[in-house]
């Protein structure tokens, strides 16, 4: 498995991060195919209401002046479920604060396919055929916690060791923005500004995230 890395790290504004998106669909290898047949059944099992489609998949990034270019094409959505290799499906997370500088935490639900139970930070998903990733941040957001934000960014992007990309962003609410927890999450909370007064169940890669980002905010 490789070790997690920044392909890109910047602060790029929203409207400076461009998709192409090529029209032929991803075919995995046959052994692929199969553990993802596999993992969303498992789902299903389990009662989630978790489906399959086709999502992105990340074929090359470049940076190229004040842009982050990204070439994407479809792949099906449950091949990021394949244990140890995710076929570089491609994610946005929208990392979230208020304009105080709390941070937006939500406990994920049980039933999602990935990290359930845990704590994240902001809005996150998979990026829909077709769009840009910075888009996918903006509708992440509204989905889960019904908010559009004042400012956004894109901070990084980033391979995760079982090679799923994640475009991270930074989201900024505006003065006295109030959020609706969606499904998705069964509790939510307000993490002080300072990373280091964090409650326990902050584990360390979310500070680890945090640091990063706010040393670029």
């Amino acid at each position: 498995m490789q070790q997690p890395a920044i392909l890109a790290r910047g602060h790029w504004p929203a409207e400076r991060v461009r998709a192409r998106w090529r029209e032929e669909l991803y075919e995995p290898p046959q052994d692929k195919a199969v553990a993802a047949d596999a993992a969303i059944a498992a789902l299903r099992e389990r009662g989630s209401p978790s489906h399959d489609g086709l999502s992105a998949r990340l074929i090359a990034h470049a940076e190229q002046g004040d842009e982050l270019l990204l070439e994407l094409q479809p792949v099906r959505w449950a091949l990021r479920l394949v244990d140890g290799d995710a076929s570089y499906s491609l994610a946005a997370l929208a990392v979230t604060r208020a304009a105080d500088g709390r941070w937006l935490a939500g406990r994920r639900a049980p039933w999602l396919s990935s990290w359930p139970g845990r704590w994240a930070l902001g809005a996150g998903g998979a990026v829909d055929v077709g769009e840009s990733p910075a888009q996918t941040l903006s509708r992440e957001l509204d989905e889960e916690w019904a908010v559009q934000p004042e400012r956004l960014t894109v901070e990084a992007l980033v391979r995760l060791p079982h090679r799923l990309v994640m475009v991270v962003g930074l989201a900024w609410l505006p003065e006295g923005a109030e959020i609706e927890m969606d499904d998705e999450h069964d509790d939510y909370a307000w993490w002080p500004a300072e990373v280091g007064q964090w409650p326990a169940e902050a584990d360390e890669p979310l500070r680890r995230m945090a640091t990063l980002l706010a040393r670029g905010a």
